[in-house]
């Protein structure tokens, strides 16, 4: 889609938005089953679709552009681990507007028209980019916004969607480390195809936030479904493996990438037609991955490997 005709000046601070202030009130979805049966949790962070019409204004680019940072759909694409006993947690709030799996200070101060009221981490690559956790750009390098925020953008989103989404989470970890003793998160992501990349990387930071068995036993789920798979290049991991992955309390955190040219049509954002196949495959992985017994996952057991199934 186009992009809209060029504006100018300071980006004002309109009249209130139903829109956003309904994302206030509902920044994220948990979808849980009857009863948790299993370790694992399953979060979709990129996957959220509700624009507000405050933050359309505030763009030069058109939706389906905006749409472009998504990792559309995904949320669905896992959705098949709650009828196997886990719960789902996925933002509403999109990764344009804010990226959930980033660091709260990775921000670049240079988007907003004063001081920001908030802890600013040195800029990073990802920020000097423009992927900070209040993104620049979307993912193809589009500039998204026609003038500078407010400094009161940044602490709103942060305290009002940011915040809540992994407070949410991080309860999640702790009911499900209560029941099983350990707790497996599993943070559901899509990469773009432009690259010669498999179908799926798989980031544990490097065995930093999960133990080897959990990558281990994750790889062979997918191989089992006719998956290629990488693990750690290119994506090792985001800020939600890094902030939730403790493997001395145990809980582990394995970030999951899958191939947009498996599933979706990338310039139109829909669904492909091999959506429907993909799901149902990637569902009998995921049935594979949470039979692992919990045990095998505590602190100091004793070393095992797995077998090629």
């Amino acid at each position: 889609m186009a992009q809209a005709g060029a504006r100018t000046g300071k980006v004002e601070e309109g009249a209130a938005d139903a829109s956003l202030e309904a994302l206030f009130v509902d920044p994220f979805r948990i979808h849980r089953p009857l009863r948790q049966t299993v370790p694992f949790v399953f979060a979709s962070p990129h996957s959220g679709r509700t624009y507000p019409q405050s933050f359309m204004a505030m763009s030069r680019l058109g939706p389906t552009s905006l749409r472009r940072s998504e990792d559309a759909f995904v949320d669905e694409l896992f959705s098949g681990a709650v009828a196997l006993g886990a719960p789902l947690i996925a933002a509403r709030f999109p990764r344009a507007f804010l990226d959930a799996n980033r660091a709260p200070a990775e921000i670049d101060t240079a988007m907003f028209d004063g001081h920001l009221p908030i802890a600013v981490d040195a800029p990073s690559p990802r920020v000097t980019a423009g992927l900070g956790v209040i993104p620049r750009i979307v993912r193809d390098g589009a500039e998204i916004y026609r003038a500078k925020l407010s400094p009161l953008e940044a602490q709103e989103r942060l305290a009002r969607l940011y915040r809540p989404y992994h407070a949410a989470l991080a309860q999640l970890i702790a009911a499900t480390r209560e029941i099983f003793g350990v707790a497996v998160v599993i943070d559901c992501h899509s990469m773009p195809s432009a690259a010669a990349i498999p179908d799926i990387v798989l980031g544990d930071r490097y065995g930093m936030a999960a133990a080897p068995l959990v990558t281990r036993a994750a790889e062979l789920a997918l191989e089992k479904q006719g998956f290629s798979h990488v693990r750690n290049a290119p994506y090792a991991g985001g800020y939600t493996t890094l902030l939730h992955g403790r493997r001395d309390r145990d809980v582990h955190a394995l970030q999951v990438e899958i191939n947009r040219a498996l599933y979706l049509d990338e310039e139109r954002i829909e669904r492909a037609p091999g959506f429907e196949q993909v799901y149902h495959r990637l569902t009998s992985a995921i049935t594979q991955l949470v039979a692992v017994e919990p045990s095998l996952l505590a602190r100091n057991r004793p070393r095992q490997s797995f077998a090629a199934e």
